[in-house]
């Protein structure tokens, strides 16, 4: 059984995607798929067809660009959630201008009050360089607070590197172990 909360963190294309649906769909509730992702291109479209496409039946999907805490109150206690992902939700709040800090605090208190376990899909992005413009550093400086809040609030913390997972916090489920 899942906690509350878990985390799944890794860098673009590590796998953390892919183990985390693993993680939701082993855990025998009815499965909840928060779409944070935007289709402003061809690319992205593909990219979300392509998700879907992997998940397979079986999920229900909502699409939650911003609002997360209207979505995270519409689930059952017999549904597991899972976030995918934390940072295009904070890219989406930064480039319409919202206050990352508000929108953390709303997700947060959004988290508190859930009746599903839920578990987060969220990008490292503190291996790479100083970004050269003010909006980039300031993603990746709001990405860190966020990833560092996550990981403090969550019972389990999964680090997905090249498709492996590391247990940062906590124990897998047995069945997982």
């Amino acid at each position: 059984m899942l906690p509350e909360l878990t985390v799944v963190i890794g860098g673009a294309a590590s796998g953390k995607s892919d183990f985390a649906e693993e993680l939701v769909a082993d855990s025998g509730r009815s499965k909840v798929y928060l779409a944070t992702a935007q289709a402003h291109d061809n690319e992205m479209t593909a990219k979300i067809i392509r998700h879907r496409k992997s998940r397979g039946n079986g999920w229900r999907t909502v699409e939650a660009p911003l609002d997360l805490s209207n979505a995270l109150a519409d689930v059952a206690d017999s549904d597991i959630v899972l976030l995918d992902c934390a940072t295009l939700w904070l890219t989406n709040h930064l480039l319409s201008g919202s206050d990352p800090t508000e929108a953390q605090a709303s997700l947060f208190s959004a988290l508190v009050v859930c009746k599903a376990p839920v578990v987060i899909v969220t990008n490292e992005v503190g291996a790479g360089i100083v970004p050269e413009n003010p909006l980039a550093r300031r993603f990746r400086e709001s990405q860190g607070l966020l990833n560092r809040s996550l990981a403090t609030k969550a019972e389990l913390v999964i680090n997905v590197v090249a498709g492996l997972p590391m247990v940062l916090k906590g124990s897998l489920p047995k069945a997982k172990a």
